[in-house]
């Protein structure tokens, strides 16, 4: 039997923990350029709802947990399509999609736009303009979006999404894109600034195994989220990180 549930340990077949954590150790992919998810403490530890997410998983599987932290999206994607990580959290998208078995989304969160206050850009609709400049996090989820999207602004790839705004503000860029949570928080730090109204997308945070991995593998993994999602370890985990921004996925 492959189901979990709130009784765990002992409902996910051995062999398919074995697969989920070979060697006896479930490794996660902590990607910490998304603040929303992850973060680093002044000691240089990880926190914040993915490293809660991947604890209670280890938890329920009877393993412990190792968390390989990254800098960026791209990276703890690449280490999870590789299998250098067993498991991580990222935005779905068919890119990724190609490596990575995902699950439903645990978490929705806003994708926004950001501008000088004297610009003369009141609206989302208005930044696909040819001569614009639109700054990302190299290999996040709008990065991807806006790269299929947008028809005629040049993008500009920031390092990580966390030094998005710096570079917008030293290469005197048009528009900074992000996580809303993120660009909000830089706005307040640099005087300025401001966010257009609305959103441009919506990220659809899940979880995710590589795509060698088995449908049981998949099955189990799947099961959790919307566990999680329905027992309000979720939302209560938004809370305790005083998230905004975000909420939690309808179940599926």
């Amino acid at each position: 039997m492959t189901t979990l549930n709130s009784s765990f340990p002992g409902t996910v077949a051995p062999d398919v923990v074995t697969e989920l954590a070979p060697g006896g150790i479930l490794r996660a992919s902590i990607n910490v350029g998304n603040p929303i998810l992850a973060n680093l403490d002044a000691a240089g530890q990880p926190f914040g709802v993915s490293i809660d997410l991947a604890r209670e998983f280890a938890r329920r599987l009877g393993v412990p947990v190792a968390l390989e932290v990254f800098d960026s999206a791209g990276k703890s994607v690449d280490a999870v399509t590789n299998e250098q990580a067993d498991f991580g959290f990222f935005a779905i998208d068919p890119v990724r999609g190609a490596g990575i078995a995902f699950t439903a989304p645990y978490v929705l969160i806003e994708g926004a736009y950001l501008v000088r206050n004297e610009s003369p850009l009141r609206d989302n609709a208005e930044v696909d303009q040819p001569g614009r400049r639109v700054t990302v996090g190299k290999g996040s989820a709008y990065d991807l979006y806006l790269t299929r999207e947008l028809k005629h602004a040049e993008i500009v790839r920031a390092p990580t999404s966390p030094t998005v705004v710096d570079t917008f503000v030293s290469q005197q860029l048009d528009v900074a894109a992000g996580v809303r949570q993120q660009l909000e928080a830089d706005a307040a730090r640099i005087p300025g600034l401001r966010l257009l109204p609305g959103r441009f997308m919506v990220i659809q945070q899940a979880m995710g195994l590589p795509k060698a991995r088995s449908e049981a593998a998949v099955a189990v993994l799947r099961q959790f989220v919307e566990d999680m999602k329905a027992s309000g370890f979720v939302a209560d985990a938004l809370r305790r990180h005083d998230i905004h921004g975000a909420s939690v996925a309808p179940a599926q």
